[in-house]
């Protein structure tokens, strides 16, 4: 639900979302050193202790604001919670420390919310209101746990509410995760996106290095030796390192999750063309001087019909043979990415990602095998299945291969 760090004073406005200048503050904290009444818009402030924190009140003594470096914040970040909540939750973790406790519960009336379905059968969240129309409030048990510098609250009526990482049941075959998602329909989603990622990975490679293998196989000479050089290069370059850097750098730019999809698609897709390239220009190299290509050139065939109407469907049995192979390893690839969160990012869903979501703490991978398990076999079956088609493809193309 929300979980707060110490940082220095922070001010909680009494009214909700008031703001303060920092000419407010600055005063403000001066109140709080000295005791000074200060003046802002006509109205006069000074600084009291509260039963808590330090307080800034009118010349009346209306309280304005509470100074504390206690911050409690939503699961979205965001300070959507009253002043008196915020000190519930400091006497509560104030009290945990004391007693050396690593969680502890306390209560408190929240805001009640039930799922409230239209005529069109959608369903949304509402807050619930009484006979009279006023807003109900629940008595509530809140779980504090402490984390490393963090501390972590959850509220059941929430996990209730959303049926948020439920086990397997009748109405979720596979449970729900900490979202509150059908976890068979995410799989299933997730392995859409899974699958595009690795076929169109895989058919960038093999265009950029059919293009450039038949260029170099068919020329030889300095174009040969120049594009051969080029691939040593991108042999030599460490990919894995290379994703982790751009992963790392699209996380810094808050780049939206689709265009993070396309860079990320594109990237593999440039970085694996080199072992294509080798494959078609060894083989277009014992093409070229047969008959058939000797026929073309003594027809004045021009050279690019010669290169991609009768070299390249010669060697389209490999091609396709590497690239059915190809699709396992480019699976693997980007479920390692979006499990260390440097792939695809939520909300969208692939394998990786869904693996991701529960490794937070140790105990949620024991805690939650049903979501995990059924993923990591999917990727297993699903990459064994493509190298078995390979495997065939490979047979069919090649009688020399088969036992």
């Amino acid at each position: 639900m929300s979980s707060w760090s110490a940082p220095t004073y922070v001010f909680n406005a009494y009214e909700n979302g008031k703001q303060f200048t920092d000419e407010f503050k600055a005063n403000a904290l001066e109140s709080v050193v000295d005791g000074k009444r200060f003046e802002e818009d006509g109205e006069v402030y000074h600084a009291v202790m509260g039963e808590l924190n330090p307080e800034i009140v009118t010349a009346d003594g209306t309280p304005v604001a509470q100074l504390t470096n206690f911050v409690v914040r939503g699961a979205d970040g965001k300070d959507n919670f009253d002043i008196a909540f915020k000190d519930a939750v400091e006497e509560a973790v104030l009290e945990m420390e004391e007693r050396g406790a690593k969680t502890t519960v306390f209560t408190y009336d929240l805001l009640s919310k039930i799922t409230d379905v239209d005529e069109n059968g959608k369903e949304t969240v509402v807050t619930e209101k009484d006979e009279n129309g006023n807003d109900v409030y629940k008595a509530t048990d809140i779980t504090v746990k402490k984390l490393v510098n963090d501390y972590d609250l959850t509220c059941p009526i929430l996990r209730q509410l959303f049926d948020i990482n439920s086990a397997p049941s009748s109405a979720h075959i596979f449970g729900t995760d900490s979202d509150g998602y059908d976890v068979l329909a995410r799989m299933m989603y997730g392995g859409r996106i899974s699958l595009i990622v690795g076929f169109v990975v895989v058919i960038l490679e093999t265009l950029l290095g059919t293009l450039l293998g038949g260029i170099a196989g068919y020329f030889g000479g300095w174009v040969d030796n120049l594009i051969m050089r080029l691939v040593d290069i991108f042999y030599c370059i460490p990919s894995l390192p290379i994703l982790i850097i751009m992963g790392a750098f699209m996380d810094s730019l808050k780049m939206d999750p689709y265009e993070r999809l396309l860079w990320m698609m594109a990237i593999l897709g440039f970085l694996g063309w080199a072992g294509v390239a080798r494959l078609v220009r060894g083989q277009i190299l014992s093409l070229r001087e047969q008959e058939f290509m000797v026929a073309t050139e003594a027809t004045g065939v021009r050279v690019r019909k010669r290169i991609f109407r009768h070299l390249v469907p010669n060697v389209m049995p490999q091609l396709i043979v590497t690239a059915t192979a190809g699709l396992g390893s480019v699976i693997i690839t980007e479920s390692t990415l979006s499990f260390l969160g440097l792939g695809v990012k939520h909300p969208l869903a692939t394998w990786g990602t869904m693996i991701n979501s529960i490794t937070q703490r140790n105990e949620d991978m024991i805690k939650y095998t049903y979501i995990w398990i059924p993923v990591g076999l999917l990727i297993c079956l699903t990459v064994i299945a493509f190298n078995f088609v390979g495997d065939g493809l490979r047979d069919a193309f090649d009688p020399k291969m088969k036992k």
